[in-house]
C-alpha cells in the first residue's frame, strides 16, 4: 500500500487499524473457526535518498522483523536499526545464492580431521566445506551467506548441490586413481533433516554415483538435532541402514546435551570449538572437553575436537584422549578434488 501526503505518526494508526481490522476477521470453515492475523513492514520513503528497490527491500525487512517478534503486530523500519540491517542484508542474499545455484557458482573444499593416536591406524578423513564464488570469482567466506541461507530456508536447495557435486568429485577421483579420502563428511543443514524428499534424494545419489555410503559421514548439529529429536532419529537411522556414519557437530554447545546424546545414534562427537581454542589457558574450558571427551567414549562413540590451532592444544587433547583434532593447527582447507587442488596451485 503507498500512503501519500502521510505524516508517520497517521501512517502507523491507518497500519495498526488495518491489523486490527484483519485481526477481528474470523474465517470459518465448517464447524471450525480460524483467526486471521497480519505483519506489517511500515518505511517512511522521505527518511532517505531511496530508490523503489530500496523501499521494497526495507519494507520486506521490516515485515519480517514484525514476524520475528511475534506476527500480527507493525513494525517501522528505520535505517538506524542494527536488527533491521541485519535482515535486510540478509534479504539481499535471497536473490544473490538463488542466482549462484543457478549458474553453479559454488565450490567444495576439504579440511583434514587427524587422528592424534599415533599408534593407531584412523584412515585419512576429512569435512568437505562449501563455498561461494561470487560475481567477480572471488571466494565468500561462508559466514557472509550462510545464516541467510538458513534463515530463508535455502540451505536444503544448498545440501543437495553439495552432496551431488561430492559424490561426482569423489567418482572422478575414483576413476582416474586420485587419492581418495576413505572419510568424507558432509554438513546438512537442520532444513533438511526433516525433509523425506532429502531423504530420497540422498538415496538417488547412492545409486547414480559409485560412492561407498561407508566412505560418507553426515554431520548434523546439536541443537538441529534436539530440536527435531525424532526426525534426526529418523534421518541416522535410515542412512545408517546404507553403511553411512554420522557425526554430531558443535556438542556441548546447547545445556542438555548430555541427555539427548543416548538417544542419537552418531558414530564421531564433534567437541564445540568454543571450548577447544582456549583450554590451554582456561581450566574450565579444558574441564569441559575432558567430560565430552570421557562422555563419548562411554556410549561408544569417538571424538574430534575442533578449531585446534597450534602444538599446545594438540598436546593437551592427546593427553585427555581426544581421538581426532581439527583445525588451522592442524591443516587448512583446500579445493576438493585433484583438479580443483592443480587450478588452485596454478592460479
Amino acid at each position: 500500500m503507498l500512503l501519500e501526503n502521510c505524516p508517520p505518526d497517521h501512517a502507523l494508526r491507518i497500519a495498526d487499524q488495518l491489523r486490527q481490522t484483519v485481526s477481528d476477521f474470523h474465517f470459518t470453515w465448517e464447524t471450525r473457526s480460524f483467526s486471521t492475523g497480519v505483519s506489517i513492514g511500515l518505511v517512511n520513503v522521505k527518511d532517505g535518498p531511496f530508490t523503489l528497490a530500496d523501499v521494497m527491500s526495507a519494507a520486506d525487512a521490516a515485515c519480517y522483523m514484525a514476524k520475528e517478534k511475534g506476527r500480527n503486530r507493525v513494525q517501522l523500519y528505520h535505517a538506524e536499526d542494527s536488527e533491521l540491517s541485519v535482515r535486510q542484508g540478509e534479504m539481499e542474499w535471497i536473490s544473490r545464492l538463488q542466482k549462484a545455484l543457478k549458474e553453479d557458482r559454488f565450490v567444495l573444499y576439504a579440511q583434514d580431521i587427524r587422528g592424534l593416536d599415533a599408534g593407531r591406524e584412523h584412515g585419512t578423513h576429512c569435512e568437505i566445506l562449501v563455498r561461494l564464488l561470487d560475481e567477480s570469482g572471488e571466494l565468500v567466506p561462508p559466514m557472509a551467506f550462510i545464516p541467510a541461507a538458513e534463515r530463508y530456508n535455502l540451505m536444503p536447495a544448498i545440501d543437495r548441490w553439495v552432496i551431488r557435486s561430492a559424490f561426482a568429485t569423489i567418482s572422478r577421483e575414483q576413476a582416474e586413481g586420485g587419492a581418495v579420502f576413505e572419510i568424507c563428511a558432509i554438513n546438512i543443514s537442520g532444513g533438511s533433516i526433516g525433509d523425506e524428499s532429502f531423504l530420497d534424494y540422498v538415496r538417488e545419489q547412492f545409486t547414480r554415483f559409485p560412492v561407498r555410503p561407508q566412505s560418507i559421514c553426515f554431520e548434523i548439529t546439536e541443537t538441529a538435532a534436539i530440536a527435531r529429536l525424532d526426525k534426526a532419529t529418523h534421518f541416522i537411522d535410515e542412512l545408517k541402514s546404507l553403511g553411512c556414519r554420522f557425526s554430531l557437530d558443535d556438542f556441548g554447545a546447547g545445556m542438555s546435551s548430555f541427555a539427548y546424546l543416548k538417544h542419537l545414534p552418531v558414530d564421531f562427537l564433534k567437541i564445540d570449538g568454543g571450548f577447544v581454542k582456549n583450554m590451554a589457558d582456561d581450566p574450565i574450558d579444558r574441564a569441559m572437553v575432558e567430560a565430552i571427551n570421557s562422555v563419548g567414549h562411554i556410549t561408544g562413540k569417538q571424538t574430534i575436537a575442533e578449531f585446534v590451532d597450534g602444538e599446545r592444544v594438540i598436546a593437551l587433547l592427546r593427553e585427555i584422549g581426544v581421538d581426532f583434532a581439527q583445525g588451522y593447527g592442524v591443516a587448512k582447507p583446500r579445493p576438493f578434488g585433484r583438479r580443483l587442488q592443480m587450478a588452485a596451485a596454478t592460479g
